[in-house]
């Protein structure tokens, strides 16, 4: 089995209106060569579901035909397979033996927000409003309360395209993670709504990873980074369990 991310930035909404480099979006191609080498049974290839309006998508199926595989096109979304997020993303199934089943999603309902959440007091928060803090940010958690009442917790959306006011409830999954340090929880002391961002810890089991798995790579920055650029262990195990069974 070949299992193949390849880079994404440039399939990506998250790289707004700046210009796209082919070179990068052709590396989903290098799995045709590794693909005619190596002659695996099985190919997943995952990525952004916007790489399938990309005018290179056909000829790479078209390229992974020529090969004998039979394909099948899945946008699964993280939140179907017990993880505590809203993450969809575009799965490239292929097999050279027979057709590729659907992959079944879970019945339960997504884990929320709040399931990943530290409220014990571990990491510390600072006073929502400050000197040093953004308007923008302040208009954000200001339209949170109103609509929420005080004393609510709720999460910040800072980065990428937002049309919900850019704030969440902790009652429904958080939305995707990005490779930037997007989150941020305020929770309150009495009357004071306090803020911080959400941790490595909090934003790995987002990702669906066990607590047992140990990230310990590079600074906060790059893990929050990996993360973000990673696939969810869950939807994958459900892929590679469905098509190998």
């Amino acid at each position: 089995m070949i299992i193949a991310s390849p880079e994404c930035t440039n399939h990506s909404p998250a790289k707004g209106s700046a210009p796209r480099c082919e070179n990068s979006r052709l590396t989903s191609h290098y799995v045709l060569g590794f693909a005619k080498r190596l002659k695996p049974r099985w190919i997943v290839l995952e990525n952004v579901v916007q790489m399938r309006t990309w005018n290179g998508f056909e000829t790479l199926i078209d390229g992974l035909r020529d090969q004998k595989y039979r394909i099948r096109l899945e946008r699964l979304d993280a939140s179907e397979f017990g993880v505590p997020q809203t993450r969809r993303r575009l799965f490239v199934i292929c097999d050279r033996d027979r057709e590729v089943p659907p992959i079944p999603r879970s019945r339960k309902r997504a884990p929320s927000a709040s399931s990943i959440l530290r409220l014990d007091g571990k990491y510390e928060s600072r006073p929502l409003y400050s000197e040093r803090r953004a308007k923008a940010t302040l208009e954000r958690a200001e339209r949170a309360m109103s609509a929420l009442g005080k004393r609510v917790p709720f999460l910040i959306v800072y980065y990428g395209s937002d049309g919900s006011g850019g704030w969440q409830s902790l009652e429904r999954p958080l939305r995707t993670l990005t490779t930037l340090d997007r989150f941020g929880l305020v929770t309150w002391e009495g009357s004071d709504p306090m803020l911080r961002m959400l941790q490595v810890e909090e934003l790995k089991a987002a990702m669906g990873f066990p607590r047992s798995y140990s990230l310990r790579h590079g600074s906060r920055r790059d893990r929050i980074k990996m993360l973000g650029n990673g696939v969810c262990p869950p939807v994958m195990r459900a892929v590679v369990e469905t098509i190998t069974a």
